[in-house]
């Protein structure tokens, strides 16, 4: 298991297929130096 980030850690890359369709790659796509990410698991 990964550890936890904390206070000043840098964001790992990160790779994600999104719902729509296409990708997006985690920090590098996001415009801002500061972002919210949220995983939303979807209905069960």
């Amino acid at each position: 298991m990964a550890e936890k980030l904390n206070l000043m850690d840098t964001f790992p890359s990160l790779a994600l297929n999104l719902a729509g369709g296409g990708s997006m790659t985690l920090p590098d796509d996001v415009a801002t130096p500061y972002a919210m990410v949220l995983f939303y698991r979807g209905h069960w």
